[in-house]
């Protein structure tokens, strides 16, 4: 018997963590109008939404960029002799800035589209929490 209730127990939890994706960490949705989407029908609005999360998945999974920090021209010597030489100073930038200005549009996006998927009751609409819910 405690096998089927931890089996129970894990599959609701499945359920919720796949229902649970308004999760937008500190990152606060952009305001977009629900009437952006209201030409659309439930079919429309589902594939819009599924479009969107896509979208905000591989926003999420992206990586810093690469940037440089400086130029240094100087003159060494060695071995051979005295030559010039070159150095880049190349890093991995910490700046996400871009990154979350694109998540907080996304995240108000499909805001918008599940608050006009409850206008129109649909289906799919059922379960997902927006931003603040």
């Amino acid at each position: 018997m405690k096998t089927l209730t931890a089996a129970t127990l894990l599959a609701t939890a499945g359920i919720f963590g796949l229902t649970g994706c308004a999760s937008t960490g500190n990152i606060t949705p952009q305001y977009v109008p629900p009437n952006t989407y209201q030409s659309y029908d439930c079919q429309a609005l589902n594939q819009e939404y599924v479009r969107v999360n896509r979208y905000v998945d591989a926003t999420r999974k992206e990586q810093s960029t690469l940037s440089t920090s400086g130029v240094g021209v100087g003159v060494s010597a060695g071995r051979w002799g005295i030559s010039p030489n070159i150095s880049f100073g190349v890093g991995k930038s910490g700046n996400t800035q871009a990154r979350d200005a694109k998540l907080s549009r996304l995240y108000g996006e499909r805001d918008a589209i599940i608050q006009s998927a409850r206008i129109q009751r649909c289906g799919f609409a059922n379960g997902i929490k927006i931003y603040g819910e």
